[in-house]
């Protein structure tokens, strides 16, 4: 009798399982859980030394300071990419240059910027009073 090793035998054809447990990212609740648990189960005899609990503290205190920062700066880059308005009244007393429809380049400084549909456009303090939309605008200065 002979045994006879197939390919399906071969451990690199073995499924392999990974398994997951959850978020992989640790927040402060999850520091804080840490913390209280290694307080409630240190060793009464050799307790935590003050340093390191300081410097635990201080560790936790920088990633709630980083936290706050990261949600208040998305929340600011949100609201000011949300507003066309915001966009156009930038260019408002800058020098901006176009081309007329005679191929013409022109200058002059925007007086005013609004927008309508969801389109900024930009009026030139010009003797036209001319509109230009942003895609109009060839060169900015101040």
């Amino acid at each position: 009798m002979t045994n006879e090793i197939t390919s399906d035998l071969y451990l690199s054809n073995k499924n392999t399982q990974i398994k997951q447990t959850g978020n992989s990212s640790l927040g402060k609740d999850d520091f804080l859980k840490i913390l209280v648990t290694q307080l409630q189960n240190q060793d009464p005899m050799n307790p935590m030394e003050d340093k390191d609990f300081i410097a635990q503290m201080a560790q936790f205190s920088s990633l709630e300071q980083m936290t706050n920062m990261s949600t208040s700066l998305n929340t600011f880059l949100t609201q000011s990419q949300a507003s066309p308005i915001l966009k156009g009244s930038e260019l408002i007393g800058k020098t901006v240059a176009w081309l007329d429809e005679q191929g013409n380049k022109k200058q002059g400084i925007v007086s005013t910027a609004a927008v309508k549909d969801n389109d900024v456009s930009f009026r030139i303090n010009d003797e036209n009073h001319t509109v230009l939309s942003l895609d109009d605008i060839l060169e900015v200065s101040s």
